[in-house]
Protein backbone atom coordinates (compact mmCIF):
# COMPACT_ATOMS: atom_id res chain seq x y z
CA UNK A 1 0.00 0.00 0.00
CA UNK A 2 2.73 2.36 0.67
CA UNK A 3 4.77 1.56 -2.72
CA UNK A 4 1.41 2.64 -4.48
CA UNK A 5 1.03 5.45 -2.28
CA UNK A 6 4.38 7.11 -3.15
CA UNK A 7 3.84 5.36 -6.83
CA UNK A 8 0.90 7.49 -7.01
CA UNK A 9 2.45 10.70 -5.67
CA UNK A 10 5.28 10.62 -7.86
CA UNK A 11 3.09 10.46 -10.70
CA UNK A 12 1.22 13.36 -9.61
CA UNK A 13 4.24 15.32 -9.56
CA UNK A 14 5.60 14.26 -12.56
CA UNK A 15 2.21 14.93 -14.30
CA UNK A 16 1.62 18.38 -12.90
CA UNK A 17 5.37 19.28 -13.45
CA UNK A 18 4.54 18.41 -17.20
CA UNK A 19 1.69 20.72 -16.95
CA UNK A 20 3.19 23.57 -14.82
CA UNK A 21 5.60 23.93 -17.71
CA UNK A 22 3.57 25.43 -20.36
CA UNK A 23 3.64 28.81 -19.04
CA UNK A 24 7.48 28.76 -18.54
CA UNK A 25 8.08 27.17 -21.85
CA UNK A 26 6.05 29.74 -23.63
CA UNK A 27 7.17 32.95 -22.07
CA UNK A 28 10.54 31.97 -21.78
CA UNK A 29 11.01 31.11 -25.67
CA UNK A 30 9.45 33.90 -26.90
CA UNK A 31 11.68 35.66 -24.29
CA UNK A 32 14.55 33.40 -25.91
CA UNK A 33 13.58 34.62 -29.29
CA UNK A 34 14.10 38.74 -29.10
CA UNK A 35 17.11 37.94 -26.74
CA UNK A 36 18.56 36.40 -29.30
CA UNK A 37 18.09 39.25 -31.38
CA UNK A 38 19.88 41.21 -28.95
CA UNK A 39 16.42 42.96 -27.28
CA UNK A 40 16.01 42.21 -23.95
CA UNK A 41 12.33 42.56 -22.35
CA UNK A 42 11.94 42.34 -18.73
CA UNK A 43 7.89 43.42 -19.73
CA UNK A 44 7.24 39.84 -19.87
CA UNK A 45 5.11 39.60 -16.68
CA UNK A 46 3.07 42.59 -17.52
CA UNK A 47 2.06 40.60 -21.34
CA UNK A 48 1.53 37.38 -19.71
CA UNK A 49 -0.85 39.07 -17.41
CA UNK A 50 -2.78 40.87 -19.77
CA UNK A 51 -2.97 38.22 -22.09
CA UNK A 52 -4.46 35.61 -19.12
CA UNK A 53 -7.39 38.34 -18.58
CA UNK A 54 -8.05 38.90 -22.26
CA UNK A 55 -7.87 35.62 -22.94
CA UNK A 56 -10.29 34.52 -20.08
CA UNK A 57 -12.29 37.65 -20.61
CA UNK A 58 -13.04 36.52 -24.40
CA UNK A 59 -13.52 32.64 -23.17
CA UNK A 60 -16.00 34.00 -20.44
CA UNK A 61 -18.14 36.11 -23.15
CA UNK A 62 -18.19 33.90 -26.33
CA UNK A 63 -17.36 30.17 -24.45
CA UNK A 64 -14.40 29.76 -27.24
CA UNK A 65 -11.04 28.98 -25.89
CA UNK A 66 -9.78 29.28 -29.31
CA UNK A 67 -10.68 32.52 -29.89
CA UNK A 68 -9.38 33.19 -26.24
CA UNK A 69 -5.61 32.07 -26.86
CA UNK A 70 -6.20 34.10 -30.48
CA UNK A 71 -6.93 36.77 -29.00
CA UNK A 72 -4.21 36.20 -26.04
CA UNK A 73 -1.67 35.84 -29.19
CA UNK A 74 -2.90 39.19 -30.41
CA UNK A 75 -2.53 41.33 -27.19
CA UNK A 76 0.76 39.98 -26.29
CA UNK A 77 1.83 40.93 -30.00
CA UNK A 78 0.08 44.49 -29.83
CA UNK A 79 2.30 44.55 -26.16
CA UNK A 80 5.77 43.73 -27.79
CA UNK A 81 4.84 46.25 -30.45
CA UNK A 82 5.12 48.80 -28.10
CA UNK A 83 7.97 47.10 -26.48
CA UNK A 84 9.55 47.22 -29.84
CA UNK A 85 8.82 51.13 -30.91
CA UNK A 86 10.22 52.49 -27.39
CA UNK A 87 13.46 50.01 -27.74
CA UNK A 88 14.69 49.59 -31.16
CA UNK A 89 13.45 52.76 -32.52
CA UNK A 90 13.52 55.41 -29.58
CA UNK A 91 16.12 53.34 -28.68
CA UNK A 92 14.89 53.70 -24.77
CA UNK A 93 16.87 51.69 -22.42
CA UNK A 94 15.60 48.17 -22.61
CA UNK A 95 15.65 47.34 -19.06
CA UNK A 96 13.63 50.70 -17.72
CA UNK A 97 11.32 50.21 -20.47
CA UNK A 98 10.43 46.72 -20.31
CA UNK A 99 9.82 47.44 -16.46
CA UNK A 100 7.47 49.81 -18.00
CA UNK A 101 5.70 47.62 -19.79
CA UNK A 102 5.41 45.22 -17.07
CA UNK A 103 3.58 47.56 -14.47
CA UNK A 104 1.79 48.26 -17.60
CA UNK A 105 0.76 45.14 -17.95
CA UNK A 106 0.22 44.84 -13.91
CA UNK A 107 -2.40 48.02 -13.47
CA UNK A 108 -4.11 47.30 -17.10
CA UNK A 109 -5.36 43.39 -16.24
CA UNK A 110 -6.20 44.78 -12.72
CA UNK A 111 -8.40 47.63 -13.85
CA UNK A 112 -9.72 45.26 -16.89
CA UNK A 113 -10.99 42.86 -14.13
CA UNK A 114 -12.24 45.04 -11.83
CA UNK A 115 -14.21 47.24 -14.85
CA UNK A 116 -14.94 44.64 -16.89
CA UNK A 117 -16.00 41.64 -14.29
CA UNK A 118 -15.20 42.73 -10.77
CA UNK A 119 -15.72 38.56 -9.63
CA UNK A 120 -16.41 35.82 -11.44
CA UNK A 121 -16.14 32.21 -11.55
CA UNK A 122 -13.91 30.04 -13.56
CA UNK A 123 -14.76 29.14 -17.06
CA UNK A 124 -14.57 26.33 -19.31
CA UNK A 125 -11.32 26.29 -21.38
CA UNK A 126 -9.58 23.49 -22.75
CA UNK A 127 -10.17 20.26 -22.01
CA UNK A 128 -7.79 17.17 -21.76
CA UNK A 129 -6.99 14.88 -24.71
CA UNK A 130 -7.01 11.28 -24.21
CA UNK A 131 -5.97 10.63 -27.47
CA UNK A 132 -8.78 7.28 -28.15
CA UNK A 133 -9.22 4.87 -30.42
CA UNK A 134 -12.22 3.49 -30.14
CA UNK A 135 -12.67 2.34 -26.99
CA UNK A 136 -8.90 2.06 -26.38
CA UNK A 137 -6.92 5.47 -25.08
CA UNK A 138 -3.98 6.42 -24.57
CA UNK A 139 -4.92 8.10 -21.38
CA UNK A 140 -6.17 4.77 -19.92
CA UNK A 141 -2.91 3.11 -19.71
CA UNK A 142 -1.50 3.54 -16.33
CA UNK A 143 1.30 5.66 -15.13
CA UNK A 144 2.60 6.49 -18.54
CA UNK A 145 -1.23 7.10 -19.94
CA UNK A 146 -1.49 9.39 -16.67
CA UNK A 147 1.93 11.54 -17.12
CA UNK A 148 1.77 11.72 -21.00
CA UNK A 149 -1.95 11.41 -22.72
CA UNK A 150 -3.53 13.20 -20.03
CA UNK A 151 -2.91 17.28 -20.96
CA UNK A 152 -4.78 19.89 -23.27
CA UNK A 153 -3.73 20.79 -26.36
CA UNK A 154 -2.09 23.51 -25.13
CA UNK A 155 1.07 21.79 -23.04
CA UNK A 156 1.14 19.30 -26.43
CA UNK A 157 1.87 23.00 -28.41
CA UNK A 158 4.35 24.17 -26.06
CA UNK A 159 6.37 21.33 -25.85
CA UNK A 160 6.32 21.10 -29.68
CA UNK A 161 7.63 24.82 -29.52
CA UNK A 162 11.26 23.55 -28.62
CA UNK A 163 11.91 21.58 -31.99
CA UNK A 164 10.82 24.12 -34.04
CA UNK A 165 12.28 26.99 -32.30
CA UNK A 166 15.57 25.09 -32.40
CA UNK A 167 15.11 24.27 -36.55
CA UNK A 168 14.24 28.48 -37.20
CA UNK A 169 17.30 29.36 -35.04
CA UNK A 170 19.72 26.56 -36.06
CA UNK A 171 18.39 25.70 -39.78
CA UNK A 172 17.23 28.78 -41.79
CA UNK A 173 18.25 32.09 -43.39
CA UNK A 174 15.74 33.49 -41.32
CA UNK A 175 17.34 32.01 -38.22
CA UNK A 176 20.84 33.04 -39.51
CA UNK A 177 19.77 36.33 -39.29
CA UNK A 178 18.68 36.13 -35.66
CA UNK A 179 22.23 35.04 -34.43
CA UNK A 180 23.72 37.27 -36.75
CA UNK A 181 21.91 41.03 -35.60
CA UNK A 182 21.93 39.53 -31.96
CA UNK A 183 25.35 38.94 -32.30
CA UNK A 184 27.09 41.65 -34.58
CA UNK A 185 24.40 44.01 -35.87
CA UNK A 186 26.82 46.34 -37.41
CA UNK A 187 28.11 42.95 -39.59
CA UNK A 188 24.98 42.00 -40.29
CA UNK A 189 23.60 45.47 -41.50
CA UNK A 190 26.56 45.94 -43.73
CA UNK A 191 25.55 41.95 -45.67
CA UNK A 192 22.16 43.74 -46.12
CA UNK A 193 19.98 42.30 -43.01
CA UNK A 194 17.34 44.82 -42.13
CA UNK A 195 18.82 44.89 -38.43
CA UNK A 196 15.25 46.62 -37.31
CA UNK A 197 12.94 44.75 -39.06
CA UNK A 198 14.58 41.22 -37.67
CA UNK A 199 14.51 42.93 -33.95
CA UNK A 200 11.14 43.99 -34.17
CA UNK A 201 10.23 40.61 -35.67
CA UNK A 202 11.30 38.54 -33.03
CA UNK A 203 9.89 40.94 -30.09
CA UNK A 204 6.42 41.09 -31.21
CA UNK A 205 6.85 37.03 -32.35
CA UNK A 206 8.08 36.49 -28.56
CA UNK A 207 5.37 38.88 -26.93
CA UNK A 208 2.61 36.61 -29.03
CA UNK A 209 4.14 33.99 -27.18
CA UNK A 210 4.11 35.19 -24.23
CA UNK A 211 0.79 36.46 -24.07
CA UNK A 212 -0.29 32.65 -25.13
CA UNK A 213 1.39 31.79 -21.85
CA UNK A 214 -0.71 33.74 -19.51
CA UNK A 215 -3.45 32.58 -21.26
CA UNK A 216 -2.17 29.31 -20.57
CA UNK A 217 -3.14 29.64 -17.28
CA UNK A 218 -6.48 31.03 -17.33
CA UNK A 219 -8.07 29.27 -19.96
CA UNK A 220 -5.94 26.03 -19.66
CA UNK A 221 -4.27 25.16 -16.47
CA UNK A 222 -6.18 26.55 -13.94
CA UNK A 223 -9.43 27.83 -16.09
CA UNK A 224 -10.08 30.98 -14.21
CA UNK A 225 -8.27 34.55 -13.43
CA UNK A 226 -7.41 36.19 -10.52
CA UNK A 227 -4.93 39.87 -10.26
CA UNK A 228 -1.36 39.31 -10.02
CA UNK A 229 -1.90 35.61 -11.04
CA UNK A 230 1.65 34.94 -12.78
CA UNK A 231 3.26 35.44 -9.45
CA UNK A 232 6.52 36.25 -10.67
CA UNK A 233 6.49 33.92 -13.40
CA UNK A 234 7.25 36.06 -16.14
CA UNK A 235 10.68 37.20 -14.37
CA UNK A 236 11.60 33.40 -13.80
CA UNK A 237 10.74 32.73 -17.70
CA UNK A 238 13.38 35.68 -18.18
CA UNK A 239 15.92 33.83 -15.81
CA UNK A 240 15.38 30.65 -17.84
CA UNK A 241 16.42 31.93 -20.96
CA UNK A 242 19.83 32.66 -19.02
CA UNK A 243 19.12 29.14 -17.25
CA UNK A 244 19.38 27.79 -20.66
CA UNK A 245 22.08 29.46 -22.49
CA UNK A 246 19.81 30.90 -25.08
CA UNK A 247 19.03 27.56 -27.10
CA UNK A 248 15.51 26.05 -27.32
CA UNK A 249 16.89 22.63 -25.54
CA UNK A 250 17.94 24.39 -22.64
CA UNK A 251 15.22 26.66 -21.96
CA UNK A 252 12.95 22.91 -21.89
CA UNK A 253 15.54 21.84 -19.19
CA UNK A 254 14.76 24.49 -16.96
CA UNK A 255 11.11 25.01 -17.62
CA UNK A 256 11.01 21.39 -16.42
CA UNK A 257 13.46 21.92 -13.48
CA UNK A 258 11.42 24.38 -12.31
CA UNK A 259 7.77 23.17 -13.01
CA UNK A 260 8.73 20.37 -11.34
CA UNK A 261 10.17 22.15 -8.19
CA UNK A 262 6.88 24.02 -8.08
CA UNK A 263 4.50 21.02 -8.63
CA UNK A 264 6.91 19.39 -5.49
CA UNK A 265 6.07 21.99 -3.48
CA UNK A 266 2.65 22.12 -4.26
CA UNK A 267 2.09 18.53 -2.89
CA UNK A 268 4.29 19.49 -0.10
CA UNK A 269 1.00 21.49 0.87
CA UNK A 270 -1.43 18.92 -0.24
CA UNK A 271 0.41 16.37 1.85
CA UNK A 272 0.37 18.83 4.72
CA UNK A 273 3.72 17.29 5.72
CA UNK A 274 6.04 18.55 8.20
CA UNK A 275 7.75 21.58 6.45
CA UNK A 276 6.19 25.16 6.73
CA UNK A 277 4.05 25.83 3.81
CA UNK A 278 6.38 29.63 3.32
CA UNK A 279 9.51 27.14 2.85
CA UNK A 280 7.74 25.01 0.26
CA UNK A 281 6.19 28.03 -1.63
CA UNK A 282 9.80 29.87 -2.15
CA UNK A 283 11.09 26.78 -3.34
CA UNK A 284 11.21 27.88 -7.04
CA UNK A 285 12.80 31.75 -6.24
CA UNK A 286 15.36 30.06 -4.35
CA UNK A 287 16.09 27.59 -7.33
CA UNK A 288 16.23 30.28 -10.00
CA UNK A 289 18.69 32.67 -7.28
CA UNK A 290 21.07 29.46 -7.27
CA UNK A 291 20.62 28.91 -11.41
CA UNK A 292 21.44 32.10 -11.85
CA UNK A 293 24.33 32.32 -9.57
CA UNK A 294 25.72 29.43 -11.20
CA UNK A 295 29.00 30.24 -13.78
CA UNK A 296 28.07 27.77 -16.26
CA UNK A 297 27.72 28.83 -20.28
CA UNK A 298 27.83 32.53 -19.46
CA UNK A 299 29.96 32.68 -22.61
CA UNK A 300 26.99 32.04 -24.53
CA UNK A 301 25.02 35.23 -24.18
CA UNK A 302 24.68 37.09 -27.80
CA UNK A 303 27.08 39.55 -28.09
CA UNK A 304 24.77 42.92 -28.58
CA UNK A 305 22.26 41.75 -26.02
CA UNK A 306 20.83 45.36 -25.43
CA UNK A 307 22.63 47.22 -27.18
CA UNK A 308 20.47 49.55 -29.26
CA UNK A 309 21.80 49.53 -33.01
CA UNK A 310 21.76 52.75 -35.34
CA UNK A 311 22.97 52.23 -39.07
CA UNK A 312 25.96 55.00 -39.88
CA UNK A 313 27.75 54.53 -36.53
CA UNK A 314 31.24 53.43 -35.71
Amino acid sequence: MEELTLLAIIVGVVHSGLRLATPYLYAALGEMLGQRSGVLNLGVEGIMLMGAFMGFYTVFTTGSPTLGLLVALLVGALMGLIMAVVSITLQAEQGISGIGLYLFGLGGSSLLFKTMLGSVEGVNGFSELRFCLGSFCLADIPVIGEIFFHHSIVVYIAYALVPVMWWLLNKTTWGLNIRAVGQNPKAADSLGVNVAMVRYACVIAGSALAGVGGASLSISLLNIFQEGMTNGLGFIAVALVYFGSWTPVGVLLGALLFSLVNALQLWVQVLDLNIPSDVAVMLPYLLTVIALALPFRRMAKPGALTVPFQRGEN
